[in-house]
């Protein structure tokens, strides 16, 4: 298998060196060529500054980085074949959205003929045909998105790294840039690395992903692997919601010794008679799709999801707990 990015023993410390702040600490990781790759994590988890350490401007302060094969650990931004798309857009307002998109082949010397040809070829992929001669400021959120977009895809990077780029959009536009976003990879078939601390957008988009925490990697697969599999306690609460229990809990539900992930799907409410679990509905939370139910099992409170249009118990109220004990999935430790 041919990697895009390699990591290997990867660290970006600031600060002093007898207190440094370890934004990444000792990270290693491939990115295979035309993968939807996704960093996820919360806020100074370590994937921003990873995003940065592969596009040039930030400089690892140990270990290497590669793309394709080569060693970029010192080779400045404009000299690797990658391009950013940031969430803040940073589209030139004084400039027409044809010249936006056409900056990168300006400022390489391309002919003004060729690169406006380039620039409404690129407007075109991403649905902006005959905004050409807007400014910036007459499009919407999701119409600069694209042509920030269109920008960066116009040099033709092997790896278009996207930095939180639809965390100004609202949940209707957001959603509908995830699948044009999704569908435009396929299309191209360029290695694309997504930032974000959306798990939802992480799950729904990518091919695979690499859940980030204090500057290290606390887990990396696909999708379903990290959403049904999660290796910690962090990785569990993190990515969706999650039942995490603690060794003796879990000895309650029927498994090991161990702190273990149950998903709220996972669990069914029933009559209380005839079953081994059960407990007291401490709440309810509607979602719009279903209603998650609170219940307090021996002093732990787990939430079940319940689908819209089955009845709800009561809130204090005794019901029982059935689930598949494959559902019960056993972590391999607490952080």
């Amino acid at each position: 298998m041919s990697f895009a990015v390699e990591f290997q023993a990867v660290s970006r410390h600031f600060g002093p060196a007898n207190a440094p702040v370890k934004a990444v600490d000792g990270v290693d990781l491939t990115v295979p060529e035309g993968a939807f790759f996704a960093m996820l994590g919360p806020s100074g988890s370590g994937k921003t500054t990873c995003l940065r350490l592969i596009s040039g401007f930030e400089k690892p302060t140990a270990g290497s980085i590669r793309i394709f094969g080569q060693d970029v650990s010192d080779i400045p931004p404009n000299r690797r074949n990658v391009n950013t798309v940031f969430q803040d857009y940073a589209l030139f307002p004084h400039m027409t959205v044809r010249d936006n998109v056409a900056y990168g082949l300006m400022v390489k010397g391309v002919d003004r003929r060729l690169r406006a040809g380039k620039a409404e070829e690129m407007l075109a992929l991403v649905k902006l045909e005959g905004y050409g001669d807007r400014k910036p400021s007459q499009l919407s959120g999701g119409q600069r998105q694209r042509v920030a977009l269109a920008r960066a895809l116009v040099n033709e990077p092997r790896v278009l790294l996207l930095d939180e780029p639809l965390g100004a959009l609202d949940l209707k536009l957001r959603e509908a840039m995830q699948d044009e976003l999704k569908a435009l990879q396929a299309r191209l078939g360029i290695t694309f690395v997504f930032v974000t601390h959306d798990q939802g957008e992480a799950l729904s988009m990518a091919d695979s992903l690499a859940v980030f925490n204090n500057g290290k990697i606390a887990q990396i697969g696909t999708p379903a692997e990290v959403y049904a599999k999660p290796r910690t306690r962090f990785v569990a609460d993190f990515v969706g919601s999650s039942n995490v229990l603690a060794p003796e809990v879990t000895r309650a539900f029927g498994g090991p010794d161990r702190w273990s992930s149950l998903r709220p799907e996972a669990l069914r409410l029933t009559a209380p008679d005839g079953v081994a679990l059960s407990g007291t509905v401490t709440a309810h939370r509607y979602l719009g799709a279903g209603s998650r139910v609170s219940v307090a099992v021996n002093g732990t409170e787990v939430s079940a999801l319940v689908p819209a249009g089955h009845g709800l118990p009561a809130t204090g109220s005794t019901v029982g707990l059935a689930f598949d004990p494959a559902a019960l999935h056993v972590m391999e430790g607490e952080g």
